[in-house]
C-alpha cells in the first residue's frame, strides 16, 4: 500500500476524518496546530495532541518544503471501492494539479462514487492532494484501467446537446482539461455528449465548476 504525503492542516484535517492513521503527524509548533483543531476541527483536538513538534530543518527534511500552517503527514493511500450507485467523475488528462485536486474536493462534497482520470498526473500526488483538501480519503481516486464502462459515459463538451433531465446513478461523467477538451476516445466511446449551460461569448468553465454543475444536476434530479 502506498504511503501519501498530507501538506497542511487541512488536508491532513480530512484524512483523519475519513480514517486515515497519519503517522507521523508532524507540526513546527504544537500549540498553534492544537488551536487550529480547537477552531476548525474540535473534533480532532486528540488527534493533534499527539503530534510530534520539530524544528524547521527537521520539517523541510521530511515534507519537502515547508507549510504556512506549519502541519504535514503520512498515510497508507486507502483502497476503497467504486460505488456504482452515483456517478464517477472521468477527468480526462487533466493538466492542472490544483484544478485537479479541486475536482476531487467537489466529488467528495457531492457524493460521487469515486473520481478517475486518463493522462500521465499522478492523481495522488501531493500538490493533488493539497487541492482536494485531503479529500481523496472520502471516496475512490484512481487512474482510469481503460474508457469502457457498464453504463453510461455521458462526456460534457461545449459542442454537445444541452444537458436535460436525470443523470443515472451509475454513469460515468467525462470532463477533459481546460486547454485541451476531451481525447477522441473519450468522444468516440461516450453514449451521449452534452453542455452545460453558458452565455454567449463566454468560452468555458473552469474544470472544478463543470465537475461541480454536472454532479449537482444529477443531484437535484434524484432527489425530486
Amino acid at each position: 500500500m502506498a504511503h501519501v504525503l498530507l501538506e497542511g492542516f487541512h488536508t491532513v484535517k480530512h484524512a483523519l476524518r475519513f480514517g486515515a492513521e497519519v503517522r507521523p503527524l508532524l507540526t513546527t509548533n504544537l500549540a498553534d496546530a492544537v488551536a487550529l483543531a480547537e477552531s476548525h476541527a474540535p473534533d480532532l483536538v486528540a488527534a493533534f495532541e499527539q503530534a510530534s513538534e520539530v524544528d524547521r530543518a527537521t520539517f523541510v527534511r521530511e515534507v519537502g518544503r515547508t507549510h504556512p500552517t506549519g502541519v504535514a503527514g503520512f498515510a497508507d493511500r486507502p483502497e476503497l471501492p467504486f460505488d456504482r450507485n452515483a456517478p464517477v467523475v472521468l477527468l480526462d488528462n487533466p493538466r492542472n494539479l490544483g484544478n485537479f485536486g479541486a475536482a476531487i474536493r467537489v466529488a467528495a462534497g457531492l457524493d460521487a462514487g469515486g473520481v478517475i482520470s486518463t493522462g500521465d498526473v499522478d492523481p495522488w500526488h501531493p500538490n493533488v492532494l493539497r487541492g482536494s483538501a485531503g479529500l481523496h480519503f472520502a471516496l475512490p481516486v484512481a487512474r482510469a484501467e481503460s474508457l469502457d464502462f457498464d453504463g453510461e459515459l455521458i462526456a460534457f463538451d461545449a459542442d454537445g446537446d444541452l444537458l436535460k433531465g436525470p443523470i443515472p446513478d451509475n454513469a460515468v461523467l467525462a470532463f477533459g482539461s481546460e486547454r485541451h477538451g476531451l481525447s477522441a476516445e473519450a468522444r468516440q466511446k461516450a453514449t451521449r455528449i452534452v453542455r452545460l449551460p453558458m452565455r454567449d461569448k463566454v468560452s468555458s468553465y473552469n474544470l472544478t465548476t463543470s465537475v461541480a454543475m454536472g454532479l449537482y444536476h444529477w443531484a437535484i434530479h434524484r432527489a425530486s
